[in-house]
């Protein structure tokens, strides 16, 4: 075969689509090939390739910070069932791999794949997570926390009910069906926030709207922090972005070029991380630490402050991975309007690691 593919979520099969439209002989590893998917994966509508199976989208956004900000900006839910699908001549393995290298892979069962080059999208892993735990309510019982056409995509007050004082922020978007995903979410964490905190503070704020929590339940964790790996794909190459968690998008968007690259004989990781796109993934690092060292407080004064910003400057940061003018223009405006306390988060984000209270 020409290309292997190790991981069967959704970057390891945009690429096995986009290596075989390229008419390369197409392989993909996959642990469980036949199981649902219970994650729900989103993105800003704009970031998604034309072709992007969405399942339901919305024109507009909300955030809910130290104060309210509305954003003229579509955010969309994707199709996990034609996110799945594979053209038919990509052949599925069913296996764990316990062995994986440049041209072959050895299965825990004993067999050797081979191919002219193994690409790795098994994910990311690292301590520093964003982590939630969520339940899909009727769309009336989530009038209180957003409205039709609508993404809320943080509400950063705190719930009737905490256990600890880290800050938690409310997600919620529509859902295939007519439902709505509320979530409740530690932003970036290490280590996490313990789900059951998470789990105490989404039913107190159901309850006060006189909403049961039900007992089906999404849990979720992104590593933001994970170092990229070389000739990988996916979350495994580093795509998560620090700030947000999002990667689906940037993966779609990337696979096509990626696929050509690979038939064209050039190296995935030059197509993935150019220098630019390398620059400016430190800098969205460099303000992950930042996060990781405010005191609870101050991290929904922070989003207050980026929300401020006008929606060019937010979109630069929160897209645009190759944008490094964009980039450093974002966080300098952020900076610049920033008091003092926060501009010291901001400069300085190392200090000794038991002072540190890292924020939900």
């Amino acid at each position: 075969m020409d290309v292997l593919i190790v991981g069967g979520g959704p970057a390891g099969r945009a690429l096995a689509s986009a290596c075989s439209a390229r008419g390369l002989v197409t392989s993909l590893v996959d642990p469980h090939p036949g199981r649902p998917w219970r994650a729900t994966y989103a993105a800003w509508a704009d970031e998604l390739p034309v072709d992007a199976p969405v399942a339901v989208s919305t024109s507009k956004a909300r955030v809910f910070a130290t104060s309210e900000h509305r954003i003229a900006r579509g955010y969309a839910v994707l199709d996990n069932e034609r996110l799945r699908r594979l053209p038919d001549d990509v052949r599925v393995v069913r296996g764990l791999v316990a062995e994986r290298g440049r041209r072959h892979v050895v299965l825990r069962d004993g067999r050797v794949l081979r191919a002219g080059l193994v690409v790795d999208a098994t994910g990311a892993s690292g301590r520093v997570a964003q982590h939630a735990v969520g339940v899909v309510v009727a769309a009336e019982q989530a009038l209180p926390f957003v409205v039709d056409d609508e993404a809320l995509v943080m509400d950063w007050r705190r719930p009737p009910d905490a256990g600890s004082p880290d800050p938690t922020f409310l997600y919620a978007i529509p859902m295939p069906g007519g439902g709505v995903l509320l979530e409740e979410t530690s932003l970036a964490r290490g280590p996490g926030l313990p789900l059951p905190e998470l789990r105490l503070r989404l039913r107190a704020r159901l309850a006060a709207h006189g909403v049961a929590l039900p007992h089906d339940e999404e849990r979720v964790r992104i590593p933001l922090a994970a170092r990229p790996r070389r000739g990988a794909f996916g979350a495994a190459a580093g795509l998560v972005h620090p700030a947000t968690g999002y990667s689906v998008a940037e993966a779609l968007a990337l696979a096509p070029e990626v696929a050509r690259a690979i038939a064209d004989g050039v190296p995935v990781d030059r197509v993935v991380w150019p220098a630019r796109a390398r620059a400016v993934h430190a800098l969205r690092r460099y303000g992950l630490a930042a996060l990781l060292v405010m005191r609870p407080d101050q991290v929904p004064e922070f989003f207050d402050l980026f929300f401020h910003l006008p929606e060019n400057k937010q979109r630069m940061y929160l897209s645009g991975r190759s944008d490094l003018h964009g980039t450093v223009s974002a966080m300098s405006a952020l900076f610049r309007t920033a008091d003092w306390r926060m501009r010291a988060r901001l400069a300085f984000t190392v200090q000794p690691a038991k002072a540190v209270r890292t924020p939900g």
